[in-house]
């Protein structure tokens, strides 16, 4: 039986910036969802489950901030690993994001290396479990081992 390819959900709405992590993430065998809107993005992680989602902070209408926090508040999402990937690079924003309950915080433009090791160390923590397998077997979001852990600059 062959693996199923890990998913990942890109939240981005610059479309230069999708191209390249889709390109990137894809020529590793990952399979990619994409979206650029912040509620469609709630939806599509109620519906498919992805392995790893990778957060733009700055969207139309809803912040990923934001997004993170409803993604977070609700047991069918709240154990997917989330990482910011943000133009904003001052310190307290990068707070803001682990606050909001993002795992992990990577400022753009992105190193491919380090984007890639924080990518793929997310989604070898639990090689044997799905991100939402045994939701109720946790009760809240910062009892999760790789909460708040491992902060990812750029360099």
């Amino acid at each position: 039986m062959v693996p199923c390819p890990k998913r990942i959900l890109i939240v981005e709405d610059n479309k230069v910036d999708v191209r390249l992590l889709k390109d990137i993430l894809e020529s590793r065998g990952y399979e990619i969802l994409l979206t650029g809107d912040g509620v469609e993005a709630i939806d599509l992680a109620f519906v498919s489950l992805p392995d790893l989602i990778l957060m733009d902070i700055q969207l139309p209408g809803i912040s990923g901030l934001e997004v993170t926090r409803r993604l977070r508040s609700d047991k069918r999402s709240r154990r997917i690993p989330i990482i910011a990937v943000t133009a904003f690079a001052m310190g307290w924003h990068e707070r803001e994001a682990l606050d909001s309950g993002c795992d992990a915080y990577i400022s753009k433009p992105i190193a491919m290396q380090g984007f890639l090791s924080t990518v793929e160390s997310f989604l070898s923590r639990f090689p044997h479990e799905s991100p939402t397998a045994s939701l109720n077997s946790r009760s809240s979001v910062n009892e999760y081992p790789w909460r708040r852990d491992h902060r990812f600059g750029s360099a």
